[in-house]
């Protein structure tokens, strides 16, 4: 059985960082596309960060340059370094994986706010 957890939201100030982490059971992040989504109050779940099986990254415009997603494949984990934040980029933040199936976590609340 597959399970996405996601932790490392919370309330941070505009300007600062957070690092949200999406740890895996049953699939092996390495070896799928793991993916960052975030869904705002009221708006459509949008496309925030990607990694491939190869390393390779892409971002949404809007955080290009501010978010880096990485991961880990001893802790079979895969981070989001979020800095300079902004008030809009409050929202819950999902990972995903795109494999045979596609899989959600249950996300986890970044706010940002002064």
């Amino acid at each position: 059985q597959v399970q996405l957890v996601e932790s490392g939201g919370g309330l941070v100030q505009p300007g600062g960082s957070l690092r949200l982490s999406c740890t895996a059971s049953g699939i092996i992040v390495s070896r799928n596309a793991v993916g960052w989504f975030r869904q705002a109050p009221g708006k459509e779940r949008e496309f925030v960060a990607r990694i491939n099986l190869i390393g390779r990254s892409n971002y949404a415009e809007s955080v290009q340059g501010r978010f880096t997603i990485s991961r880990d494949g001893v802790e079979n984990t895969v981070y989001l370094q979020m800095n300079a934040l902004k008030p809009e980029d409050t929202a819950v933040y999902y990972c995903n994986v795109a494999a045979i199936n596609t899989y959600w976590g249950q996300g986890t609340q970044v706010t940002v706010s002064s």
